[in-house]
């Protein structure tokens, strides 16, 4: 998924003919896996204020910089970078490149351990007098803003799909628990300190799916759903917290065990709060559209 999303939707949507041609099939079939670079050791949320810069030299940009936190990076083939191609940098000075990982002057870094989704490994990268031809440019030269938000919108969409999915699962089996386990002379669930958790649960879940759907079907109709999408992506990340943490408590001592693998889920649902924009930006954006902040 992630590599669909960070290399395949750029692709698809800006991507020129022959671009689609040579990598679009092969990412989406799996034999090739993309990445994308945003982050960087400086500008975290900040993410315009990037300073891997691109300076145009004939038929080809020159990349120099860095960048951190790159999901799929230890493993991708392929990667969409996105770099300064104007000194004042800002949403018309950033770029979109495709980068393929035997290109001389990119190395990549060794994978950085990190606190869950331990099955996506992520590294730095580091690019060093980096040349990438000018047709590898995605989109337009000073574009790449448009790329970014674009990808983003669909990053969160279908990464939260993903969670959930993992949130009815968690549901279905705090309920199947709950109506197992004794004690005291009662099944757990019979306990109203335990259903109501569990009726928390259920609301996370319902109001996660209409947040998604409603949106993903603004989205599609070409409507403005940035307040939207900020409003999704923090109702989807952190009802998946409170999900993962309820059924840690739920299950007690068992669900602090990594044998029930909900310690997993709760250490995976944490870094939603904060990969693709994080919840306090989030909160942010929304109180500039809405007219409370500047």
């Amino acid at each position: 998924m992630t590599g669909v999303l960070s290399a395949g939707v750029p692709l698809q949507r800006f991507g020129t003919a022959e671009q689609r041609r040579a990598h679009l099939t092969r990412i989406c079939s799996g034999e090739a896996i993309g990445a994308h670079a945003i982050s960087e050791p400086d500008s975290g949320s900040d993410a315009l204020a990037m300073r891997t810069a691109a300076v145009r030299d004939g038929d080809d940009f020159v990349l120099n910089g860095s960048k951190t936190f790159v999901s799929n990076g230890p493993v991708a083939g392929l990667f969409v970078v996105y770099a300064r191609t104007h000194p004042s940098g800002g949403p018309l000075g950033t770029t979109a490149f495709l980068v393929e990982r035997d290109t001389p002057g990119f190395t990549v870094g060794k994978p950085i351990s990190k606190m869950g989704l331990r099955t996506s490994p992520l590294c730095e990268l580091f690019f060093d007098d980096c040349r990438v031809p000018a047709a590898n440019v995605v989109g337009k030269p000073g574009g790449g803003f448009l790329v970014l938000d674009h990808v983003m919108k669909w990053e969160i969409l279908c990464s939260f799909a993903i969670n959930l999915g993992e949130m009815a699962h968690r549901l279905e089996r705090c309920v199947k628990y709950a109506g197992e386990r004794v004690q005291f002379g009662q099944t757990i669930g019979s306990y109203q300190a335990v259903s109501h958790q569990i009726v928390e649960m259920k609301m996370g879940v319902e109001t996660t799916r209409k947040w998604l759907y409603d949106t993903a079907t603004r989205l599609t109709r070409g409507e403005n759903v940035t307040v939207d999408m900020a409003i999704t992506k923090l109702v989807a990340s952190e009802s998946n917290v409170a999900s993962a943490m309820a059924a840690v408590r739920l299950f007690g001592g068992n669900g602090y065990m990594s044998e029930y693998g909900l310690e997993k889920d709760l250490r995976n649902a944490v870094a939603g709060t904060i990969y693709s924009g994080t919840s306090e930006i989030q909160r942010n954006r929304i109180a500039s559209m809405i007219g409370v902040a500047k």
